[in-house]
């Protein structure tokens, strides 16, 4: 998939401040963040949130930024926080980046047509082992995403690196025999042991409480059978 076109990102630097300072932003709707790279200094700055989400709706979109003392910068994203439970972004880390210059950057690796594969029709497991990988390329030229084709997987086999195709101008970095994705036999279901060792364990049980009974029966003679017997 290719990388959308540039998106513009209007940013506010900001002074580095207290937790407090950084808080009160957010409650107004912003989210802080730093940019740097290109050996110049770092930027605080700050960008409206709902600004930032809809810039970022395309993965790895190049950000034209604007703004005090940054005007038409172009950056990438380079990291980000979010809310572990609201998922918002808390704060993003942003790097400026020379279009005319290579860049690597991780790009997601998605898998198509795994419901046409024949080893799940047969009811085998599908597994995604490499959701991520590295490429090199211009910043306008990095995808926002690499698929693979898994349609033909059988039970057992197993896609490579070496089997993607990146798009012209791409270089994948990674090792070409990491693996994307395995295709596994189906999992048989088996009995739990702890039924058999209840089974074992009530089968004892029994067998004592007869025994118990059968030695409570001997114990009972008579008490004068010794007597008679002497006699």
């Amino acid at each position: 998939m290719a990388r959308s076109t540039s998106t513009s990102l209007t940013i506010q630097p900001r002074d580095i401040s207290n937790s407090r300072a950084t808080r009160r932003l957010r409650r107004e709707g912003r989210v802080p963040g730093v940019l740097y790279g290109l050996g110049q200094e770092p930027l605080c700055f700050s960008v409206d949130g709902r600004e930032l989400r809809h810039a970022l709706h395309a993965a790895g979109a190049v950000l034209e930024l604007s703004g005090d003392g940054e005007s038409a910068t172009a950056a990438v994203l380079k990291d980000s926080q979010r809310h572990p439970v609201r998922g918002e972004v808390l704060h993003i880390d942003l790097l400026r980046v020379d279009l005319n210059k290579p860049i690597q950057s991780p790009v997601p690796v998605h898998l198509v047509g795994g419901e046409d594969a024949p080893g799940v029709k047969e009811g085998g497991v599908l597994e995604h082992v490499t959701r991520e990988v590295t490429v090199e390329a211009l910043p306008s030229d990095i995808p926002e995403a690499l698929d693979v084709d898994v349609s033909e997987m059988n039970i057992n086999d197993t896609v490579t690196l070496e089997a993607l195709t990146a798009p012209a101008g791409v270089t994948i970095i990674d090792d070409p025999e990491t693996t994307l994705a395995t295709l596994s036999p189906p999992r048989i279901e088996e009995e739990p042991e702890e039924v058999e060792t209840e089974t074992e364990l009530v089968g004892e049980g029994a067998g004592e409480e007869e025994g118990e009974e059968s030695d409570a029966g001997a114990e009972e003679v008579p008490a004068d059978a010794d007597e008679s017997g002497g006699e």
